[in-house]
């Protein structure tokens, strides 16, 4: 099994692959649209500003790519900020088109709570998935102001913020966790292990 990072100048990658390489992943750090398309799966890590990023994707011609991998039936899982660009759009410094391989917008956090959101909050499990098993009331740690507001079949665990920020969002293929699980001690890990079920499971049918 082989894991594609995307390599971007948008996310913190080494400490995903660090992470992988924890619990025994093999994982290459890449922006080379072959190495992407042979891997087995992909991970899209992302931190910082939205519009940005989405822009870095556009510059070394990897939107497409991740939208072909998708189609293909190969498992994503996107990660903070890299989750959020898995959605329709965002707000945040006005509207920007996302990749729209989960239906949604990226909103700004309600003023009611400290922004950013930044620490360990307990996840809530709503549906169950690999990403999901035996995570109920453990503790993940978040970094953001933006949330994905999506409708509640694509919410997989959430997490209690002001509002019900959704914590691991899911549709088919595609996965995505607001934290980041490679800073969240064994319940991160635990995430981590299933996606690779994912991976295994769908590396299985192809």
């Amino acid at each position: 099994m082989q894991i594609a990072i995307i390599d971007y100048d948008a996310g913190n990658t080494k400490s995903v692959s660090k992470a992988l390489d924890y619990i025994g992943i093999e994982n290459t750090i890449t922006a080379s649209k072959n190495t992407i398309l042979a891997a087995d799966g992909i991970i899209l890590p992302g931190v910082g500003a939205f519009p940005e990023a989405m822009a870095s994707l556009e510059e070394r011609d990897l939107i497409a790519v991740l939208q072909d991998v998708v189609a293909q039936g190969k498992p994503l899982l996107g990660v903070c900020l890299g989750m959020q660009l898995l959605l329709d759009s965002s707000e945040e410094h006005g509207y920007t088109q996302g990749l729209g391989l989960i239906p949604g917008q990226v909103k700004l956090l309600p003023n009611t709570a400290k922004i950013p959101h930044m620490g360990w909050n307990q996840l809530e499990v709503t549906q169950n998935c690999p990403l999901t098993q035996n995570q109920e009331g453990n503790f993940v740690y978040y970094v953001h102001s933006y949330y994905a507001d999506c409708d509640a079949k694509y919410v997989m665990a959430s997490s209690s913020y002001s509002v019900q920020v959704p914590g691991i969002i899911a549709n088919a293929n595609v996965y995505g966790a607001q934290f980041h699980p490679e800073k969240s001690g064994q319940a991160g890990l635990e995430i981590l292990q299933g996606f690779k079920e994912v991976i295994t499971c769908a590396s299985s049918q192809q």
